[in-house]
């Protein structure tokens, strides 16, 4: 059972991923002003940093460019970046969290994406542990 408090995280991180797959849309614009104070810090830390985060995917990226990737899994792969990187929080939640969006927003059923997923942020992890 999950606890209230990570209830609440695993809703704010989806909202991340939402504004994250809007700005991807619009072209770095984001229509809507946010006013949840994590998620502003969020969204602000990834785009700041996407420089950073994008070579870090690129990187990681086996037989992929990071053009190929959905909006919506390129927003998810992001904030896990993003997180693996400029948080204290431990790979492994943050892993597990990605993989939670992505079995929400964007696997089909048959977990094709959630390994995907998985393999990319496992690669990041190790090369940013080297």
């Amino acid at each position: 059972m999950i606890n209230k408090n990570a209830e609440i995280r695993r809703k704010k991180r989806e909202e991340i991923i939402q504004k994250l797959y809007e700005v991807d849309i619009n072209g770095g614009v984001l229509e809507a002003e946010i006013e949840d104070e994590y998620i502003q810090a969020s969204v602000n830390g990834v785009l700041e940093e996407l420089e950073t985060i994008d070579r870090k995917i690129k990187e990681s990226l086996q037989k992929w460019t990071i053009g190929r990737l959905t909006y919506v899994d390129r927003a998810i792969i992001r904030f896990a970046t993003y997180e693996l990187i400029f948080t204290s929080l431990p790979s492994e939640i943050i892993i597990n969290e990605a993989l939670v969006l992505t079995r929400k927003f964007s696997d089909e059923g048959n977990n094709k994406m959630v390994g995907f997923t998985n393999k990319v942020l496992d690669n990041i992890k190790i090369a940013l542990s080297r």
